[in-house]
This record gives C-alpha cells, structure tokens and sequence, in this order.
C-alpha cells in the first residue's frame, strides 16, 4: 500500500508530481505556499502580483517536476522557480507602482530549510556585516547572492537598471569584506585604526 501524499517527504512528493499525481502536488502546495508566500513578499509589496507568482509556481512545478533529479533540497528548488514567477509576474505589472520592502514585519509560516540557513548567516559575522550596509546596497547582494538572480533578473525586482545593479553588488562587497576584516581585527585594533585616522 502507498502512503499517502502527506505523509512522504518531499523529494518523494515531487517525484509523484513528474508522474502525475495531484495529491502529491497539493500536498507540496500546503507544505511550501506558505513560506513562498512570505518571502516573496519580502520582495514585492503588491499582494496580487506575490499571489499571481505562486500560484505560476506550483503550475511551473507541476510541468517541471520531472526535470528534477533529487540532487538538492526541494525548497530550494521550489525557490527558485519562485522567485523567477514574481520577475516575471513583475514584468507584466510593469506598469503598476511598487516597491520592494527588503525587510518587513513577517506573518507566521512554516518555516523551510533555506530560510533557517539563512537565518544562521544573518545572525554570525556576515550577518552583522550585511546589517551595517545601506538597504540599496543590501538589496543587490540578497538578491544576486541569497536569491542566485542573475544582475538582469535583480534589476527588475530591484526596479533599477542592471548596471546599478553591478555597482551596487560592487560596492557592497567592498564594504563587507571591510567590514569582516574590522570584526576580525577586533576591538582594540578597530580603537587604534580610529584614533590614528582622528589624529592624522
């Protein structure tokens, strides 16, 4: 006997999904279009537009389910194909206002793996590294970096154009590995580093 669709794991579900089964994608659906939901929303302010791009995920899924091979963790590849539909969803919009709110109160969702390893980076050094950058230099690096969007892709989301984009992922390296260096140099060095520059 088979289990059912809510008690397998996902790659299990997402197997079932390549060979057409619609329980398994409704239950990927209940398990991930929370989470999806709140991150997308971290990118996009417009509800219907984050709406519209998850429900073309789970279609996406749906038709690209047997291009997957189980070789990564299937939120992130349920990500990635997510944060692909809300460019897109945004491309079609283009004509709306909007902005994107890198970092906004969050409502209560499930949790996925990507997001806990996420939140393991935020709260070591390059977290406090990334917190000290300005929210427009900050933006490139999550989107380019944590969201793996190519420059083309952030600067639709960002709103900007892509050679900003460039600039921004630039500068904020610059400044983060300034920054790694400082907190590694430790207190009393950063102090001295301080004191020479206000006295020369």
């Amino acid at each position: 006997m088979r289990p059912e669709a809510g008690e397998r794991d996902d790659a299990a579900l997402l197997r079932a999904v390549g060979r057409g089964d619609e329980d398994a994608l409704a239950a990927l659906y209940d398990r991930h279009a929370g989470w999806l939901t709140v991150r997308l929303t971290r990118r996009c302010a417009m509800p219907d537009v984050v709406d519209h791009a998850v429900q073309d995920t789970f279609l996406a899924v749906w038709r690209e389910a047997g291009a997957y091979r189980g070789g990564g963790d299937v939120a992130a590849f349920i990500w990635g194909i997510g944060v692909r539909r809300l460019i897109d969803a945004i491309r079609r919009d283009s004509g709306s206002r909007w902005r994107l709110p890198w970092r906004t109160a969050e409502p209560e969702a499930v949790v996925s793996a990507e997001d806990q390893v996420l939140v393991g980076i935020e709260h070591g050094r390059l977290g406090q590294a990334l917190a000290e950058l300005s929210p427009e230099l900050r933006g490139a690096i999550e989107a380019t970096v944590l969201d793996g969007l190519t420059c083309a892709e952030a600067a639709v989301l960002l709103g900007v154009a892509e050679g900003t984009v460039k600039s921004r992922c630039h500068r904020a390296r610059v400044a983060l590995r300034a920054a790694l260096a400082e907190q590694q140099a430790g207190p009393d060095t950063k102090a001295h580093r301080r004191e020479a520059w206000e006295t020369s």
